[in-house]
């Protein structure tokens, strides 16, 4: 029943997502609960015998309306008022059982529950207290999470300690009268992990705190509860979290987080523990009894304290088994750790204490193969490290006691390429994959890789905010999502801005990280794509600058956090690359222009350095070190030890006066190609096609020429006969399609300057006869956006989604179907439709772009069906080629690429379909070579529809 209500959710697309102030009124009545009013403040009631974080929880709330308010609200655990905040946790607040006892409050609702809370505004609770605003939680963690409700909804961002975002002052606070707020997590533990984390997050924290103490995580625990997250796995690179601090899990414990350590660090005793106390070698095989006393200890550490055991074993600083694939050793390891657990708990039943086994990486093979651990064990599965889920639940698997859950990456360090440096997780694509997750039943721990936590800020919060109610996320209400946490962060006024350039940027990055990007990544050829990403990444930071411009001076170093460095950042190093690209390319061509370029690459490497001294130097160094990782200069995957520049090409014009001509989309130019026997063209024009292309004339020496330049016929038109060149210029050629009959036409521009005779360029052009329908052929394709489909065939068990804002442009057509579904008859399935018009005929490539989703159903590939008009569907696999390179090459790229032969028999107007078949195909862009296609990395722009 959850699936088939999260399909039709999808399906349907309503508009459920709002972040928490419902319930704060603007224009308070005299029903209305007053917690701060012009002549009153309400007084909080605790009990001193409650928990220790909850008290804790509510002395930060005392704090937060005193920044909102500027009234400091008394707390006290026996004193009345005639307006009372009333906050606790059932069976420890003695009033609150009390109301309860009497018929006054209602907490059936939440009563025995994981982590709820109601929140509601009671009439004369008590004699001599007219109204109480109550905060009541099922258990410790509930009630905090209410109180941290309240805090955001008074207006205090979860982030205003870790990115500086400000309070907006309110000289009064108050609640509905009719608020009755129920809440309870539908993922039962959700957190992030600390990892990668040196130089950046290692080295403030050194000087911020001196290391990673307890002064250090209270911060990270109070943003994970502000957040309603409930779990950690600490940094680990140099460090551990126990050891380095014994006050660290006893804080983390009365705070409420659950902590835990990550995949390779079992029974709670951190890597680098091993290297301080272990004796002997990291080796189960020959040396178990250290390591048996080893985990012994950690168990021992924390029998008192909430957490969750990981079991298993990987070699040291997660590398795999020295043993190899030795399952029977790595049974025996498991086996000997619930021993170790069964000794030291010896007041519960094993099953009551929680265990996770992670199957990451080369693990997973472990368990693919038959290994198995007992029921009541979590299975933690993992993504490929670039975010596509590797494997979900099979049916056997959802009735496991232990449930499932997913370790998802905004962070990586490893192969083909590590990203550390910034966000590059666009939220539709961690949408998209961990909704399948909850569709699939690995809802009992959410947890994912943020590298140092600080450039994550808002996928942490998106990621964490939907694993506490998955169902509350849609395709259609992520982009609400994103201007309501803009809103939240900057104010309703300039929220639709700001979420515009987060989601730009991020969007940008998801097309390739910045550490992957290289001087050919983008094309400077083909399809103007290098400038068009260009132009806008320039757009976007010349908005930002406006913006930053209208904002009050409180905001501007959240702002700067937040929205502007991560933007300016990640031009910087397109641009650096893109300069490289043409430095090299009129180096060749032995442009006087290659030093311009070069300069121009100076110019952003050092713009990437004054980006980073920027950021260290807000709140007079209050985040030095955060943005200290490098990322410029990768060849493999292991970081570079500083931002390395890029070999530049170097000219020395002469003091002459030398003409070189070369047109669009070509590394050949004249005079070279003359003597060479290459013939200049440019592409052939077509009406429905690209409407100009241009000529550059340009200048190989330093004194200025004049040039000519003359069409062989009237329907070659110009943009310039004729000119000075001091260092290069565009001429521009269309076609004056009047004038020209039906079918081929061809002449040439003649471009004289200096040097004998001078250049010729050829110029063709076909015009077709009479007027096509639908996307039309031109240049040599035709280039469709997925999302352009007409959708057919949807039902309540299957049908094809748009997902706005993910992948490489607008939005992607994603398979959503119901649990477990299987395709029966093809051509009755839901299929999007696309109304082609060919001017060809013959067999020809279609290539689907589709996001890089793994096979994470066993036995399945991930597949759809296309057809041309009323041919028989052809499947087609997008993992055909499984193989290690393929994957490679499909992260790095951030998307799949496949190609199927498509047969067109004849000329003019076809539709072709694309059937659904598995789930989970995501398509963003499909593209037919007729035999024009050009190398690319984004592909041409969408062909031409004519109604």
């Amino acid at each position: 029943m959850r699936t088939l209500l999260s399909l039709c959710l999808m399906l349907i697309s309503p508009v459920l997502w709002a972040l928490p102030g419902s319930y704060l009124t603007e224009d308070p009545g005299k029903e209305d609960f007053a917690l701060v009013a012009d002549n009153d403040q309400a007084l909080i009631r605790v009990d001193s015998a409650d928990h220790k974080g909850l008290l804790r929880a509510v002395q930060t709330l005392q704090q937060d309306i005193g920044r909102v308010s500027g009234r400091q609200l008394p707390i006290s655990p026996s004193e009345q008022h005639p307006q009372m905040l009333i906050i606790g946790s059932l069976g420890n607040n003695r009033l609150l059982d009390r109301l309860a006892a009497e018929g006054k409050l209602d907490v059936s609702d939440i009563a025995g529950r994981w982590e709820a809370y109601l929140i509601q505004v009671v009439k004369k609770p008590l004699p001599g207290v007219e109204q109480a605003l109550v905060i009541a939680g099922s258990d410790k963690r509930g009630a905090i999470y209410g109180v941290y409700d309240l805090a955001e909804t008074i207006g205090v961002s979860p982030w205003s300690w870790w990115a500086d975002v400000p309070v907006v002052r309110r000289s009064s606070l108050s609640v509905k009268a009719d608020t009755r707020v129920i809440e309870a997590p539908k993922v039962k533990y959700r957190g992030i992990f600390l990892n990668d984390e040196h130089p950046a997050l290692s080295n403030w924290a050194a000087e911020k705190f001196g290391g990673y103490n307890s002064r250090f995580y209270v911060h990270v625990f109070e943003l994970l509860l502000r957040l309603k997250a409930n779990f950690l796995w600490p940094a680990m690179w140099n460090n551990a979290f126990a050891d380095d601090d014994p006050l660290n899990p006893i804080l983390a414990d009365e705070m409420g987080i659950v902590m835990s350590n990550s995949h390779h660090e079992p029974m709670m005793r951190a890597d680098k523990e091993w290297n301080r106390y272990g004796e002997g070698p990291w080796e189960y095989s020959t040396n178990r009894d250290s390591i048996y006393r080893f985990w012994q200890q950690g168990a021992a550490r924390h029998k008192d304290l909430e957490s969750i055991f990981t079991l298993g074993m990987r070699g040291q600083e997660d590398e795999p088994m020295s043993e190899g694939e030795n399952i029977g050793l790595l049974e025996q390891v498991v086996a000997d750790q619930r021993e170790i657990l069964r000794q030291t708990f010896t007041d519960r039943d094993i099953s009551e204490v929680p265990q996770v086994w992670a199957l990451y990486k080369e693990v997973q093979g472990f368990y693919e193969r038959g290994m198995r651990v007992p029921d009541d064990v979590t299975l933690l599965w993992a993504d490929d490290n670039f975010g596509n889920l590797r494997r979900l639940p099979t049916p056997e698997e959802r009735g496991r006691a232990g449930g499932a859950g997913v370790y998802y990456h905004f962070d990586y360090v490893g192969g083909p390429r590590s990203y550390r440096w910034i966000n590059t997780v666009p939220m539709a694509k961690i949408w998209e994959q961990m909704n399948l997750a909850w569709q699939y039943q690995a809802d009992r721990i959410w947890i994912v890789n943020v590298g140092d936590l600080k450039p994550m800020e808002y996928p942490i919060d998106f990621f964490l905010r939907m694993a506490w109610d998955p169902e509350d996320f849609t395709a259609d209400n992520l982009d609400q999502f994103a201007t309501d946490w803009a809103a939240q962060q900057f104010g309703r006024r300039h929220a639709a801005d700001v979420a515009e350039l987060i989601q730009g940027y991020t969007r940008h990055n998801g097309r390739r990280k910045p550490e992957a990007v290289e001087p050919h990544t983008y094309s400077i050829l083909h399809y103007d794509e290098a400038d068009r990403v260009s132009a806008e990444l320039a757009e976007w930071v010349d908005k930002s600058d406006r913006l930053e411009r209208q904002l009050a001076p409180a905001y501007k170093d959240a702002y700067v956090q937040l929205v502007s460095h991560p933007l300016k950042a990640s031009q910087a190093v397109f641009e650096l690359n893109r300069a490289v690209a043409l430095n090299l390319l009129h180096g060749q061509q032995g442009r006087a222009t290659a030093n311009d370029w070069a300069e121009k690459a100076r110019y952003w490497f050092n713009r990437d350095a004054q980006l980073t001294e920027q950021y260290h130097g807000l709140g007079n160094g209050r985040w030095n070190h955060m943005m200290s990782q490098p990322h410029i200069g990768y060849t493999y995957w292991r970081n570079p030890p500083a931002n390395l520049m890029p070999v530049l090409f170097v000219a020395q014009p002469m003091p002459v006066a030398d003409m070189g001509v070369a047109p669009e989309g070509s590394t050949h130019s004249w005079p070279i190609s003359e003597y060479r026997g290459q013939t200049l063209a440019l592409d052939t024009f077509h009406p429905y096609g690209q409407a100009r292309r241009y000529i550059e004339v340009f200048n190989k020496g330093s004194l200025t020429f004049e040039f000519k330049a003359r069409a062989s016929a009237s329907w070659i038109r110009l943009s310039a006969t004729e000119g000075q060149i001091q260092d290069e210029q565009k001429l521009w050629v269309s076609i004056d399609w009047q004038q020209l009959p039906a079918g081929l036409s061809q002449g040439e521009i003649l471009v004289e300057g200096t040097g004998w005779g001078g250049a010729r360029i050829q110029v063709s052009a076909v015009k077709p006869a009479g007027r096509p329908r639908g996307f039309v052929e031109a240049d040599g394709y035709i280039s469709l956006d997925a999302a352009s489909a007409i959708v057919r065939g949807n039902s309540e068990q299957a049908g094809w989604q748009e997902i706005p804002g993910h992948g490489r442009s607008g939005s992607s057509m994603a398979a959503m179907t119901e649990l477990d579904y299987q395709v029966k008859e093809i051509t009755k399935g839901p299929c999007l439709e696309y109304p082609l018009y060919f001017h060809s005929a013959g067999e020809f490539s279609l290539q689907a772009i589709a996001a890089p989703t793994l096979d994470f159903v066993p036995g399945r590939g991930l597949r759809f069906a296309v057809a041309l008009d009323d041919e028989p569907p052809q499947v087609v696999d997008l993992l055909a080629d499984n193989s290690q390179s393929a994957w490679e090459q499909a992260v790095l790229d951030g998307v799949r690429q496949i190609s199927t032969p498509l047969k067109v028999t004849r000329p003019g107007e076809h539709t072709m379909r694309i059937y659904l078949v598995d789930p989970a195909v995501v398509l963003q862009k499909l593209i037919i070579d007729t035999g024009g296609l050009k190398p690319s990395y984004l592909g041409p722009e969408q062909s031409q529809f004519v109604p």
